[in-house]
C-alpha cells in the first residue's frame, strides 16, 4: 500500500511540475482591440489555458480599462507602447525567467519591437500571427470591429501628411504606414516602423536581441483583404516605385544586407513561415491547436 501511495505521489509530483515549469505567454492584440475581449483575446487566453494547464498567460493591456486599451490601439504614441510594455514585462515575477510572445496584426510587429529593444526578461519565441513586418494596411481598405467611424478620421488624416510629425507621433497606423511611392518620406519621417527594420543606420543591439530568438514564427493570411501587401506578413513587401509587384523577404535588401540578422536566423532555421487560408486573423481553433500550440510548449 506504501509503494502505490509513494508512485501516486510521484505521479502528481511529475504532473505539478510539468505544469509549473510551462513557459509563460503573453499576447498582444491588434488594431481596435482589446487585452480582454471575449470573442478575441480573451478566447484565445481561455483555450490556451485549457490546453496547457498551470500556464500564466498575459495579455497586454495598454491604459487603465478597455475601452482606453483599444483607443491606444489607434491613437497612442507606438514607441510609448513598446516602452509602457516593456515596463509591465520587466515588474511581472512570472515572466523573469523568460517567456514566449504572441501578437495580433499589429500586435506582432509591436512585439518584434519588444524583442529588439528590450531583452530584459527574454522573449524566448515570437509568433506573429497578420503581422505586418513591412509595413502595412497601404491604402486602408477595411476596419475592424465597430470602429468604422474612427477608420474614416484615420483616412483623412493618413490622405493628408501620413509623414507629418504630428500625424507620425499621434495615429498608430500612420507609424507603420509604408508607401512604396514615397521610399525616401517614409525612411526619413517613419518614427516607429523604419527605426525597427534599419531603414536609417543599423543598431547592433536590435540585431542581435532579434537573432536570441529560438524560433521567430510568421503567420500570413492566404486571403487577407485587410494587409496590403499580404506577403509583408512574411517580411516580404512592394517593389519600390510601384504597388503592384511583390518581392519576397529574401529578396529585400533588409535580408541581403542582414541589417536585422534576418538571413543568419532562416539559415540557423530559426524562422518559421506559415499560411492559412482564410481573411485576416480568421482561422479555426483546430489549426491554432495543431499548428500555433506547439510552439508554446
Amino acid at each position: 500500500m506504501a509503494a502505490v501511495r509513494a508512485a501516486v505521489l510521484l505521479l502528481l509530483g511529475l504532473c505539478l511540475g510539468s505544469a509549473a515549469a510551462a513557459v509563460p505567454l503573453v499576447i498582444w492584440h491588434g488594431m481596435g482591440d482589446s487585452c480582454c475581449n471575449p470573442q478575441s483575446m480573451g478566447y484565445i487566453k481561455k483555450i490556451v489555458e485549457n490546453k496547457i494547464p498551470g500556464i500564466y498567460v498575459l495579455s497586454l493591456k495598454i491604459g487603465s480599462n478597455l475601452i482606453q486599451d483599444m483607443e491606444n490601439s489607434f491613437f497612442m504614441n507606438v514607441n510609448d507602447q513598446v516602452r509602457e510594455v516593456c515596463s509591465q514585462l520587466a515588474k511581472d515575477p512570472h515572466l523573469k525567467g523568460g517567456y514566449n510572445a504572441m501578437g495580433f496584426s499589429q500586435g506582432g510587429q509591436f512585439l518584434r519591437a519588444v524583442a529588439q529593444r528590450c531583452p530584459s526578461p527574454p522573449m524566448l519565441n515570437l509568433i506573429s500571427i497578420g503581422g505586418q513586418h513591412q509595413g502595412s494596411v497601404y491604402g486602408f481598405p477595411r476596419c475592424p470591429g465597430e470602429s468604422s467611424h474612427i477608420c474614416d478620421w484615420i483616412r483623412k488624416m493618413l490622405d493628408l501628411g501620413a509623414y507629418t510629425q504630428a500625424v507620425q507621433e499621434h495615429l498608430v497606423q500612420a507609424e507603420y504606414w509604408h508607401d512604396p511611392l514615397k521610399e525616401e518620406d517614409y525612411r526619413k519621417n517613419s518614427i516607429f516602423l523604419a527605426d525597427i527594420n534599419q531603414e536609417r543606420g543599423i543598431n547592433e543591439t536590435y540585431k542581435k536581441n532579434l537573432m536570441a530568438l529560438k524560433k521567430f514564427v510568421m503567420v500570413k493570411f492566404l486571403n487577407d483583404t485587410m494587409v496590403d501587401p499580404p506577403i509583408s506578413e512574411w517580411f516580404g513587401f512592394y517593389k519600390s516605385g510601384q504597388a503592384k509587384e511583390t518581392v519576397p523577404l529574401k529578396e529585400t535588401s533588409l535580408y541581403t544586407e542582414d541589417r536585422l540578422g534576418l538571413q543568419e536566423m532562416d539559415k540557423a532555421g530559426k524562422l518559421v513561415f506559415l499560411g492559412v487560408k482564410g481573411d485576416h486573423l480568421h482561422f479555426s481553433e483546430e489549426w491554432f491547436y495543431t499548428t500555433i500550440l506547439p510552439f508554446l510548449q
